[in-house]
């Protein structure tokens, strides 16, 4: 359906936009510092289910209505912002807990569970979908809808495998904190500001 050296141009192009920290890395870079491994690859794996809905979407059709009504997409962006901005004073407020085992499946499905909305809720995702996916898409070729699925389930893995990398090894700091609650205590500050950097970046990046 889609010709060699169309997927020979846009690999290269996709991974190289994987590659490119932005706030999903970031976000999967927090988590995993916050809460561990798991928790950070767990994010990784939600960041890649937001994108495969929004991939969708783009192929019904979706991201163009955003881009046709600025409602709808303020209405996205600011949205996220406020979510950002709630995980952040969470992680102000949230008591020191150095180390619980027992408590680790509910951290990762949290951070995978939160990665989600936060994805759903970027709306550069949307935008990105509608930008670039569409200049690899050829209606002469067949469906559409199928092409946007396949484009985006190569961006999307490439993106995952990234993303686990980052919030597996941010994830491995966690093992030091039980050495001190005083760094512990520092490093759930810093996700906290990771956060807050996340939602001003949205707040005020340009379409």
């Amino acid at each position: 359906m889609i010709p060699l050296d169309t997927l020979l141009i846009f690999i290269p192009a996709a991974l190289a936009l994987n590659l490119t920290p932005g706030n999903d890395m970031l976000f999967c870079l927090g988590q995993g510092m916050k809460s561990g491994p798991r928790a950070g690859m767990a994010a990784s794996l939600g960041i890649a289910t937001g994108g495969f809905i929004y991939t969708l979407a783009a192929g019904i059709g979706l991201a163009s209505l955003l881009v046709a009504h600025p409602g709808a997409f303020e209405a996205i962006r600011w949205g996220g912002v406020f979510y950002l901005v709630w995980l952040a004073i969470q992680a102000f407020r949230r008591p020191v807990v150095l180390t619980a085992p027992q408590g680790a499946r509910g951290s990762a499905w949290k951070a995978g569970r939160d990665a989600v909305v936060v994805s759903l809720l970027n709306p550069k995702i949307a935008v990105f979908v509608l930008a670039f996916l569409p200049q690899f898409v050829d209606p002469a070729r067949g469906s559409t809808f199928l092409q946007f699925l396949l484009l985006g389930t190569v961006f999307n893995v490439g993106g995952t495998l990234v993303n686990l990398a980052v919030g597996g090894f941010a994830g491995s700091i966690g093992r030091w904190l039980a050495a001190s609650r005083r760094a512990a205590r520092a490093f759930q500050m810093l996700t906290g500001f990771v956060f807050l950097g996340l939602a001003a970046r949205i707040a005020f990046d340009r379409r």
